[in-house]
């Protein structure tokens, strides 16, 4: 765990019978150990506390968090996934499809009072931080984060909510309507929602990115494209978002930034970094950190077909195959990568 993180409340795990189903002592899941990432056919079924419920995974995606995680950020140990949609087992919306957010708060302290919740210094995080995750057959969850699906959205779709939510969370931290100019630093999954929400948002969007497919992607939605190799960075942009996933996208950053603008950091990486800072004061940049966000403006965005996710999808893997499915997240070309865990309710047609 990093230094000065803070140490998390004991997690209530006072067993809740009523949400287990019976006859399942142990289940399938994608575990990170000390030897690494890899399937475990027979770990422990989890046991939800008081305010929990258990959803049934039917699919789940691999995101950026999750390779820097087995790169020993956080130092994380246990069943990892935080994108995900399952079928909530127990509470008000039992038997539907539901997706959940990842900070499991106390909704007691200070911070939670006043509205942070996701900055609880005695929260746990699905699948990152001292509690198991979604790359598993079932997770157990707070009854108070779960979302419901709606119909419209298919099972494909409703995997991306928490990343998309993640995208929507810069629109309550920067006035992006006074924005011209927002360049979007990496073409890969994040950066590519972040694009779209910030094109939707009334922002003329630039993504600078590194490879050809994925930029070719984002041009058939209309976004504009560069190639970092190609790209002359002007110092223009009011908004730069960093979603390269690497140590350099803050110098980079920086090359595009007009004095006064404002930097939106989304990357969180394993390594360690030198930071010269002098610049921000030199230009007076503004500098957001940005992680989690809204999931009902996520989904209400999938509902009403304004955010296009399909494409972004490059592979799916069973639970058992977990080392290839982490294999294929690393490689530059791919996008998004699936395990498709449980069979879910027949979805309703796509609309014409």
């Amino acid at each position: 765990m990093p230094r000065g993180w803070p140490v998390p409340a004991p997690r209530c795990t006072m067993r809740n019978d009523s949400n287990r189903p019976p006859e399942n002592d142990v289940m399938q899941a994608v575990v990170l150990s000390d030897r690494g990432v890899g399937f475990e056919p027979d770990y422990p079924f989890p046991e939800p506390g008081v305010h929990e419920i258990l959803v049934r995974v039917l699919r789940a995606g691999i995101c950026e968090t999750d390779l820097q995680l087995v790169r020993g950020y956080m130092g994380f140990r246990g069943v990892l996934g935080h994108e995900f949609v399952g079928i909530a087992e127990d509470g008000p919306l039992r038997g539907e499809r539901v997706v959940a957010e990842i900070n499991c708060s106390c909704h007691r302290c200070r911070l939670c009072r006043d509205g942070l919740s996701n900055h609880c210094p005695h929260r746990s995080v699905l699948g990152i931080l001292n509690h198991d995750g979604a790359f598993a057959e079932y997770v157990a969850v707070p009854r108070r984060n779960v979302h419901w699906v709606p119909d419209r959205v298919t099972t494909d779709q409703a995997v991306f909510v928490e990343p998309l939510a993640a995208a929507f969370e810069i629109l309550r931290q920067v006035p992006v309507r006074d924005v011209q100019r927002a360049i979007v630093l990496g073409d890969g999954r994040l950066g590519n929602l972040c694009a779209q929400v910030l094109r939707n948002a009334g922002c003329r969007v630039l993504v600078v990115g590194k490879h050809t497919p994925k930029l070719d992607l984002l041009r058939r939605l209309d976004i504009e494209t560069a190639r970092l190799d190609e790209v002359e960075p002007d110092r223009s942009a009011e908004l730069v978002v960093d979603c390269t996933g690497s140590a350099s996208g803050w110098e980079t950053a920086m090359r595009f930034l007009r004095p006064r603008g404002t930097l939106v950091l989304k990357t969180t990486i394993a390594d360690r970094q030198q930071l010269h800072l002098a610049p921000l004061v030199i230009d007076e940049i503004t500098v957001v950190g940005s992680r989690c966000g809204p999931f009902p403006d996520a989904l209400e965005a999938l509902e009403r077909g304004e955010v296009t996710v399909e494409p972004l999808i490059n592979a799916r893997f069973p639970l058992a195959e977990a080392e290839r499915a982490f294999q294929t997240a690393t490689r530059a070309d791919t996008l998004k990568v699936l395990f498709d865990v449980a069979d879910g309710p027949k979805q309703p047609p796509e609309p014409s």
